[in-house]
């Protein structure tokens, strides 16, 4: 019989808006993380307050964002009306309160649901806003959501709008740091979906002229193959082309708001953009060949949008609007008359995607053989060479909390995988360990990830094959040495990245793990330090009884020590293409031929490593303490 002595109405409590934010952040932000992801929650914060601003915008309100990140601290002013000044104090403390439940004033907006700026403020150690109207100011300012301030309303000069200024709260993200190559993108897809609105950043300027298709000319990887085709209609806008690498490449967007995991409307479009290819040609080609190497994005507004979760990155709608025609048909009528129309004005474009296509259709031919083989292959080998330990869950598990967690961890040698094995979580970390160096697959074909047996088992363990779709770790960490070696490995898997699925990269799905050069301690004391200025810190710190161990290798860290670099304070540095950046232009710099540009890199690079191992030295010589096991 069940014991309820113990569940009573003491057990029963409700929690006030601001507890329950901190106490499930992920139910209004998605994860938290501290920087290093572009959906981290920091980034999720800033969002929210520009969403707003946009809605002012669209509603024509405003057309200059002022926006500065500093020392963590965020801020935000915009030129619309201002939140009525009565309201300021209730809009960003109390839940279900907002101006976008008036369907007729924010007719096709993302934030319907009051919470955004809400969850801003509770996560924050800092919060505060004010709100200009016809010459008068009110002001407010919180900490993790509790009034600390609310002065009356005062006369000012000030042009109407709002002010929002944030420090997330270093209780919820740990660590945290702004990345502004994350920024700026944000910043541009606004720039870009709307059209006359000019945003500052830190001073810098941000604005679009052509929309979508000044998206894809900023993010094209090299020449396209022909002119970007840019569409236009009631409520959708497109921009598409080919490019010169592999697989399908999507910018998807609904009002606004960058739907970085697609949803009904990006697979609408998918499926749309091959349909109308083949019935121009009259010809049955496969739908992978018409889209492969394609790239292209797809911007619509909809009605009430309903998204997958409170960060919207994923669209859900069946129907443009609550009963309205499906997105699908939507869709693929624009396309129908827009881009067939265009085909038939543009015979010279027609004919070099058709070409295209045709060159795809003889390459999956040709490579389908070699696929098979390579299949069975690697199945041998993931069973009997135990070169992948897998984790339990998997970032295609939709409805699983970790998802965003999964990880891969491609190492080197045994010693190293070895020790990230003992170490790591079993649930949402696997290790893949490398044999020797992989080949350096610049200027080769795809023909070489099935018949290299190192490539073809990453490309199976990422079950990257078919479709990004996929995939199945949302993390993928190249952890090798900090040495020469180590470099060069690490080079020659990120070559095959950006060669053969740069959508990884793009994606921000690839990373390299930080790994501690140092470790300095005494007995009372550990530090571990990841630059040669920590490791002056760290022995100012613990004082001349420092004793300083030089980590040369993964495997010379022992698992214990390892639980600490890729558990709660793991270090991981993104890999990002600076904007403008051809992955041909990279590659050929950095694994082409040896340029005299190249070699004086690669010797100021080891200067700087030759100079570290002498001031380390010359340290180990005025201490007899020192462990000088490197």
């Amino acid at each position: 019989m069940a014991d309820n002595s113990n569940y009573t109405e003491d057990n029963i409590r409700s929690l006030d808006w601001k507890e329950h934010i901190r106490m499930r952040p992920g139910m209004y932000i998605g994860k938290l993380g501290d920087g290093s992801s572009a959906d981290d929650g920091i980034y999720i914060l800033m969002k929210e307050v520009i969403d707003n601003c946009i809605d002012e915008f669209v509603m024509g309100n405003g057309k200059k964002i002022e926006i500065k990140v500093k020392d963590g601290t965020v801020s935000v002013r915009d030129y619309g009306r201002g939140i009525p000044l009565g309201k300021v104090v209730d809009v960003v403390s109390k839940i279900n309160t907002g101006g976008k439940y008036d369907s007729k004033a924010f007719k096709k907006s993302v934030g319907l649901n009051g919470v955004g700026t809400k969850a801003v403020n509770a996560l924050s150690s800092h919060f505060m806003v004010y709100a200009v109207r016809d010459g008068e100011k009110k002001k407010a300012v919180f900490q993790r959501g509790e009034l600390l301030e609310d002065p009356k309303i005062e006369k000012t000069s000030e042009k109407n709008g709002t002010y929002v200024e944030f420090y997330p709260d270093e209780e919820v993200f740990k660590k945290f740091n702004f990345k502004v190559p994350y920024i700026e993108k944000m910043v541009w897809n606004y720039c870009y979906l709307n059209r006359g609105l000019s945003i500052y950043l830190n001073g810098n300027k941000f604005q679009s002229k052509d929309g979508l298709k000044d998206l894809l000319e900023n993010n094209q990887d090299g020449d396209p193959l022909y002119p970007i085709i840019h569409l236009e209609g009631e409520d959708i806008e497109v921009a598409l082309t080919h490019g010169r690498t592999y697989g399908e490449d999507y910018y998807s967007f609904v009002n606004g708001q960058h739907t970085t995991q697609g949803g009904t409307h990006q697979s609408a479009f998918r499926e749309s953009v091959a349909r109308v290819i083949k019935d121009f040609y009259n010809k049955s080609y496969e739908s992978s060949d018409v889209r492969q190497s394609i790239v292209a994005a797809i911007a619509v507004k909809v009605m009430e949008p309903v998204f997958e979760s409170q960060t919207k990155t994923k669209l859900g709608s069946q129907d443009i609007e609550p009963g309205g025609k499906s997105m699908r048909a939507f869709v693929n009528d624009f396309l129908k008359t827009k881009l067939d129309n265009y085909l038939h004005k543009h015979q010279d474009v027609a004919e070099i995607l058709e070409k295209k296509i045709k060159q795809s259709e003889k390459e999956r031919k040709e490579l389908s053989g070699i696929r098979k083989i390579a299949r069975e292959r690697a199945k041998k080998a993931s069973l009997h060479n135990k070169k992948l330990r897998d984790c339990r869950v998997h970032f295609t598990d939709l409805k699983n909390d970790r998802r965003e967690e999964t990880t891969l961890f491609i190492t080197e040698g045994d010693s190293a995988s070895g020790s990230i094995t003992k170490s790591r979580d079993v649930n949402t970390q696997a290790v893949f360990s490398l044999r020797g160096k992989p080949l350096n697959s610049y200027g080769l074909t795809k023909k070489v990830v099935y018949e290299n047996e190192e490539f073809n088992l990453i490309q199976a363990a990422l079950d990257i094959e078919d479709d990004m779709d996929n995939l199945r770790y949302n993390k993928i960490v190249i952890a090798t040495d900090a040495d020469v070696d180590g470099m060069h490995i690490r080079m020659l898997l990120l070559t095959f990245f950006l060669r053969f699925f740069p959508d990884l990269v793009k994606r921000n799905h690839v990373y390299v793990l930080q790994t501690p050069l140092f470790r300095v301690r005494n007995k009372k004391k550990t530090k571990y330090c990841y630059s040669e200025d920590e490791r002056r810190k760290a022995v100012k710190e613990i004082g001349k009884s420092a004793e300083i161990t030089r980590f040369k290798g993964l495997g010379e860290i022992s698992p214990d020590e390892f639980k600490h670099f890729i558990g709660e304070d793991i270090r991981l540095e993104p890999v990002m293409l600076s904007k403008g950046a051809s992955i041909d232009e990279v590659l050929s710099f950095y694994m082409g031929k040896n340029t005299p540009s190249r070699q004086e890199f690669i010797m100021d690079n080891l200067r700087v490593e030759k100079d570290l191992e002498k001031a380390i030295l010359e340290e180990n010589m005025e201490s007899d303490n020192i462990d000088k096991a490197s």
